[in-house]
Order: C-alpha cells, then sequence, then structure tokens
C-alpha cells in the first residue's frame, strides 16, 4: 500500500509560484529526503500533505494518503497522530509552554496511542531517559536548550504509533552525537512504516540513505538514491550544495584572523571569575575573559552546557551566581543585542515583517539609505517583507533578525546559533557577512554553535563549554 502519493502538487502564493509541479510516493519501509537551501519550499510540502497550509497560499495537484484521495481538510486532520504525524522545525511552536514535558508525552501516549495512565507514564519516562533528557522531565519547555527540546518535539512526534512521519529540519541545533542519534531515531520508524525527511543538512541526508529530492527555488533540479546523489551528483546546484558543507570551506586568511589591537580603549567587556547557571545549578564556573571592538570568539558545546545562559547573562537578562561583568563601552542598552536562537520567538507574528522592521525604523531612527544594502548582503527581498513570521521559513526569518540586529549598529551582539536554520551555502554567506560586518563596525561579538568547522573557520578564539566540567576546556 502506498502511505503517500503527489502527482503535480504545486503551490502559489497570488501569482507567484512558491513550488512548482512535483510528483513522488512513499511505500512503507522507504524513506525519502527533501534536500535544498532555505526558502525553496521544503516545507511548503509537509504542510501541504498534513492540510496546515496558510489560507494565503493555494494547492493544485493530487494527494494521496493511505490510498484515499484527499480534497479536505478534515479528512487529512483525522489522520493525525494515528497514521500521520509531523516533527515541526520549531519545537517551541509544538510543544505546550505550560506543561511539564513528560506530562506532555505521557499525554501523547495515553490519548493518541491509548495506553493506560502507568503504561503512559512509565513510556514517557523511559522515553525522554533514552534521549538523554531523564534529569530535564519535569520542566517546561521554556527551560529547556533549543536542542533539547527538539528532542522534545521528537519524541511526541513518534509517541502515537504513525507509520508516515514528516520530519521537517529535525537535528537543527543538535550537536553531533545529539544529531547522529535522532537520526537512528527516525531510520526506526521505517520499520513499520515510511519516513519524509526535509532539511539542509548534506550529512544528515547521507546517513539516512534513502531517495533524495534535491529543490531549488521551488523546482525539482535533482532526484535519485542517496548514493548517486552525493558521489555523482549531476546539477550544478547540488554540487554547490555538497561543497558548502564547513569542512570543505578555505581557511581563513591571516590577515581575517588578525587580532584587535588590545588597548584600553578598545575593550568592550571584561568578565572575572564569573559562574553562571539557572537558579542555583552552576553550568559555567570561573570564567575570565577580556573582549575587544571587533573581536569574534566563538562557543560551542552539547546542548544544555549553558551557551545561551551565558549570552542571557552577559546582557544582564538573569544575574550571575558569582563573578564580574563590566562593561566599557557606553554605548546605549539597545545596541548590546542577542540574536536568539529561536526567531519564531523573538518577533510576533501578527503583522508583516514590513511592519516590524517599519517600526524600528521609527523607534531608532535608522537611515533608509542603511537597510537595502544590507537587505541584498542577507538576500531578502521585499516580497518577503511582506508576509508575517508563520509564512517565511526558519531560515528566511532568522536573516530578518540578523538584519534587525545589524541595522542597530551593536557594539556587542550574542549570535545564540544564527546558522542552525540555514542550509550550508546560506550558511557559509550569513556567517561571513556577519564576521565582516562585525569588523567593519568594530561591534564584538560571540558567536554560539554546534558546528566546530564553521567556527573554527570564522572565530578568533573559541571557547568550548562541557555539560561533564563547568569549567571552560579552552579559548
Amino acid at each position: 500500500m502506498s502511505l503517500l502519493s503527489i502527482n503535480n502538487l504545486s503551490i502559489h502564493a497570488g501569482e507567484k509560484c512558491l513550488l512548482e509541479p512535483i510528483s513522488f510516493t512513499l511505500d512503507k519501509k522507504e524513506r525519502l529526503v527533501i534536500l535544498g537551501q532555505t526558502g525553496a519550499g521544503k516545507s511548503l510540502i509537509a504542510q501541504a500533505i498534513m492540510g496546515n497550509l496558510s489560507p494565503q497560499l493555494s494547492l493544485n495537484g493530487e494527494l494521496h494518503l493511505f490510498d484515499q484521495v484527499i480534497n479536505d481538510k478534515a479528512l487529512q486532520r483525522s489522520l493525525w497522530g494515528k497514521k500521520m504525524s509531523l516533527l515541526p522545525q520549531e519545537p517551541w511552536n509544538s510543544l505546550d509552554p505550560l506543561m511539564p514535558v513528560n506530562k506532555q508525552l505521557a499525554s501523547t501516549y495515553q490519548l493518541v496511542a491509548k495506553r493506560t495512565l502507568a503504561e503512559a507514564n512509565e513510556q514517557a519516562h523511559q522515553r525522554l531517559h533514552t534521549l538523554g533528557l531523564g534529569h530535564s522531565s519535569h520542566q517546561r519547555v521554556h527551560e529547556l536548550s533549543g536542542g533539547m527540546a527538539q528532542r522534545v518535539a521528537l519524541a511526541c512526534a513518534m509517541a502515537g504509533g504513525a507509520s508516515l512521519l514528516l520530519a521537517d529540519e529535525p537535528t537543527k541545533g543538535l550537536d553531533a552525537s545529539r544529531r547522529n542519534q535522532v537520526v537512528q531515531e527516525l531510520l526506526s520508524q521505517t520499520q513499520d512504516g515510511a519516513l519524509l525527511l526535509i532539511t539542509h543538512d548534506v550529512d544528515v541526508a547521507r546517513q539516512v540513505d534513502g531517495r533524495v529530492l534535491v529543490i531549488k527555488e521551488g523546482q525539482l533540479v535533482e532526484a535519485g538514491t542517496s548514493n548517486t546523489i552525493f558521489d555523482h551528483a549531476k546539477h550544478d546546484y547540488t554540487r554547490t550544495l555538497i561543497a558548502a558543507d564547513p569542512k570543505n570551506w578555505p581557511s581563513p586568511h591571516s590577515s581575517h584572523k588578525k587580532q584587535p589591537k588590545q588597548t584600553a580603549s578598545s575593550t568592550v567587556l571584561n568578565i572575572d571569575q564569573l559562574a553562571i547557571g539557572r537558579g542555583n545549578q552552576p553550568l559555567l564556573t570561573d570564567l575570565s575573559l577580556t573582549m575587544q571592538a571587533g573581536e569574534i570568539i566563538g562557543v560551542v558545546g552539547d546542548s544544555g552546557c549553558g551557551k545561551s545562559t551565558l549570552g542571557d547573562t552577559l546582557l544582564g537578562l538573569i544575574p550571575a551566581l558569582s563573578g564580574t561583568i563590566t562593561r566599557h563601552s557606553q554605548a546605549a542598552p539597545y545596541r548590546w543585542q542577542k540574536l536568539y536562537q529561536d526567531p519564531t520567538a523573538a518577533v510576533t507574528h501578527s503583522v508583516s515583517l514590513n511592519t516590524l522592521l517599519h517600526d524600528l525604523v521609527k523607534r531608532y531612527g535608522i537611515k533608509q539609505n542603511d537597510i537595502k544594502p544590507l537587505m541584498e548582503r542577507l538576500d531578502l527581498n521585499d516580497t518577503l517583507l511582506q508576509r508575517t513570521a508563520s509564512n517565511v521559513s526558519g531560515g528566511e526569518l532568522q536573516r530578518f533578525c540578523l538584519l534587525r540586529a545589524l541595522l542597530l549598529k551593536p557594539v556587542f551582539l550574542f549570535a545564540d546559533e544564527p546558522t542552525s536554520r540555514l542550509d550550508p551555502i546560506t550558511a557559509k554567506d550569513v556567517s561571513a557577512l556577519l564576521v565582516d560586518v562585525a569588523k567593519e563596525t568594530h561591534c564584538s561579538v560571540i558567536l554560539v554553535s554546534h558546528d566546530q568547522q564553521m567556527v573554527q573557520k570564522r572565530c578568533d578564539h573559541v571557547l568550548t563549554l562541557s555539560t561533564d566540567n563547568p569549567t571552560p576546556l579552552s579559548l
């Protein structure tokens, strides 16, 4: 039985075609990967299958689910959880902010998989421990790191036993070991069902080892098996996507890595014997460093080791457990900026991106001449600005948030996973832009990432954190 069949499916926003006609099938025990750049239209396919497309978008073509012709959203929604499930791109949008994660997972086992309350609680307990989240089972989603929240969302998506799982960028924001664990969890889905994986991560697509569809700007450009696509790519775009992996980036020139001159006037921030944590539990202790104007420090480490907490502490959003933070710049508070890990939680979804940008311009007197060149460097266009945050991809929204942050001409920017939602090509360009702008404007940057290759290529120094050792490993 074919679990999913799509024939000439296309999606339009008014007269604009967002996804050109595409056809494919997915049978039991099969794995299908949709690979492409941010904003290529990958997530739109998943939303069309689930029946979640925005009312502003129109759908054409034929969709069959479990050998049924789908022409009614009510029919699609009747399949949710039991027959098909979606692991969405943003875990904070799919999890209840008021309910502890163990209760959310147990509720799914009880209400969807029809387990008894005792069975549901036991399964939730075991599953969270398997995913390395046993110590966080009583926390709410806002208390988790992005990678931890993503693992909870994965557990909930798979708990109902749906035979068709759609996973939209399921490994973003995860360190390498957790990423590989999640991939193995996803592959277990194909023992009795099928997996449709949407990703921009070439390494993840390789691990899944199924059929691959490569999409560029809403158009299917190449299709084949994993081995054929990655070892014998025919299309220039596919080869460019593979080559854009950070491990293939050229090493930076010595002039790029040249350190800012150490002078009192260029010092932006002093940190002395800093200890940070949530509540009274220390995540990082005994950190001392001095940041110069234009200096870029990378921070790497596993999910939950304190990377985001470090940014919140340096920006005064939460108190330090001990130690001192001294700001040497007298710049206005709004020029101490944070680029949030989750862009969907950083902006309102009730108005267009253009309104959000206009409000920023009006509030801080930003010059109009500064906007267009930076938008072009970030590959953002006026058409995109007419949409709300709910109707753009995570990568597009992250670039918009970076636009807003850079327009404020920050003296210090804590960039929390700024490329985790970006495909390799866009990540390469955006990370280079961030470095270039920081050097041009003498902005100090702390760049957080799980991607050690990217951080090594872009930063002046690298600070390594560990969940096992609260003392920084290196700088």
